[in-house]
């Protein structure tokens, strides 16, 4: 820390305590007592029971699980290969045009999730790319919207990378195709793995884009849990919010062992 006065020290670590709490512990302790609850008619839940956890790990919850991260695995596989390239081929463009290509990624993101839905509605419900109605429209979308996070990372990753690096290989008679697989995304492992682990948390928990594209057999679990708690069913809905927390940790933290490593390479 860059406060060396313990008295100064404990001042922030009590102001963190305060902001974080409220705005942050105290609504996922809730949503996480929820889920255990039976009934919720005093300050505290009563008539605890692991009844939602099982009816959120098995049949249509399951399901919706595995559909979830299916969604994000492939969107973020999409979004890190269409972002990692045109971060790469931007970064020998003039800056105008690199202007132009960061907006035209960041645009997505400047609008509704809803309006990137629509779009991709309209887009994809013709032929020749005719995805209307499978599991592949809910998948583009999600890779539309993440798109925008992986392209800034790698982006800014390249601004900060040597260029000593290459100059070496290539004064060395490396190719340019040898030096990106094995000097410039190397070096770029760990803002790679940290774009991925950003873009699958991201799809993980889309849902507006999401309610206007899929189809009845590829339900992702952030619908499932609206369609729950739009019924009144709250400790359930609070249960399968608390499945696809865990699982999203769990994957992020996957992904940041291997940060981990490739920041030590």
């Amino acid at each position: 820390m860059l406060v060396h006065s313990d008295k100064a020290r404990r001042i922030v670590w009590a102001v963190f305590f305060v902001l974080f709490l409220p705005l942050f512990a105290l609504p996922l302790l809730v949503v996480l007592a929820a889920s255990l609850a039976t009934h919720w008619s005093g300050a505290l839940p009563s008539d605890l029971t692991l009844d939602h956890y099982r009816a959120a790990t098995r049949g249509e919850a399951l399901q919706a699980l595995t559909t979830s991260l299916f969604t994000a695995l492939a969107a973020s596989a999409l979004a890190l290969a269409a972002g990692t390239w045109a971060a790469l081929a931007a970064s020998a463009l003039p800056r105008r045009l690199r202007r132009v290509l960061d907006a035209l990624f960041v645009l997505p993101v400047a609008v509704p999730s809803v309006v990137v839905g629509l779009a991709v509605l309209v887009a994809f419900s013709q032929p020749p790319f005719l995805l209307n109605g499978t599991r592949w429209i809910v998948v583009a979308a999600h890779a539309v919207l993440v798109t925008a996070f992986a392209h800034q990372s790698v982006s800014a990753a390249l601004a900060r990378l040597d260029p000593a690096y290459e100059q070496a290989a290539a004064s060395l008679g490396a190719r340019p195709g040898y030096i990106l697989w094995r000097v410039r995304l190397p070096l770029l492992l760990p803002s790679l793995t940290a774009a991925a682990g950003l873009c699958f948390a991201l799809s993980m928990g889309e849902l507006s884009a999401t309610m206007m594209l899929y189809p009845p057999d590829w339900t992702p679990l952030p619908v499932l849990i609206y369609a729950a708690t739009d019924r009144g069913a709250l400790f359930t809905g609070s249960a399968l919010a608390v499945v696809l927390m865990t699982a999203t940790l769990l994957v992020l933290l996957a992904v940041s062992r291997i940060r981990t490593r490739a920041s030590y390479r």
